[in-house]
């Protein structure tokens, strides 16, 4: 995986107001820490963290970030956002050892289509839309991908039945489902139609046969 590269300030005032202030000038408080460093309060410009965040890696991405001559190798470990207008508000990056595994969230992928399930009126369900896993900096995939080409009404994609990459250790619970299938409305009301019209045919049939005999 390739880095990107980030500038941040430091020396940025802390609180609500002061932050407020920084984002009407475009910039979004920050802080990076790691193990055996301090946190250290920082800001980046929006644009330039947006451009950072922008490649195949997505918030996943290997950032070498360089805070007052220093520069480290990060990860952004959490996302802030506003609530409605979705835009991030604070960010913060964890240094991080390219030699050392660390846990993240890789995005799962479908591919493939699932025939049966749709000739059989049902639909594909997706439960579970990443994956945590224990993997190397360098080495985190930028998604994982499900196959649903065999997936019927009545099975489930678990965890379990993902294949990873060399080197990617599964975090999440293997039984956790990840894809599941089930009859649309339309088929479950076809199908409830059917039986009741069924019902009433045999009904008829038994009547008659009474009238019959008497």
């Amino acid at each position: 995986m390739s880095e990107v590269t980030l500038t941040a300030s430091t020396g940025r005032e802390t609180g609500t107001r002061p932050s407020r202030r920084l984002r009407r000038e475009d910039l979004i408080p920050g802080v990076v820490y790691g193990e055996g460093k301090d946190a250290t309060v920082l800001s980046v410009d929006r644009k330039e963290l947006r451009r950072a965040l922008s490649t195949d890696a997505g918030q996943n991405a290997l950032i070498s970030l360089t805070v007052d001559g220093t520069t480290y190798l990060t990860v952004v470990k959490e996302l802030q956002r506003h609530p409605v207008r979705r835009e991030v508000t604070h960010v913060d990056f964890l240094t991080v050892d390219p030699d050392a595994a660390i846990e993240v969230e890789v995005p799962i992928h479908l591919v493939g289509e699932a025939k049966e399930v749709s000739q059989n009126g049902g639909i594909t369900e997706q439960r579970l839309m990443a994956l945590k896993v224990l993997v190397k900096p360098g080495a985190i995939p930028d998604g994982i991908d499900a196959d649903i080409t065999d997936l019927t009404l009545t099975t489930t994609i678990t965890a379990a039945d993902l294949v990873l990459p060399a080197g990617v250790e599964l975090v999440t619970d293997p039984e956790q489902a990840v894809v599941t299938a089930e009859l649309t409305r339309a088929a479950v009301t076809a199908r409830n139609e059917g039986d009741d019209s069924e019902g009433g045919d045999g009904d008829a049939e038994a009547a008659g046969d009474g009238d019959a005999e008497g």
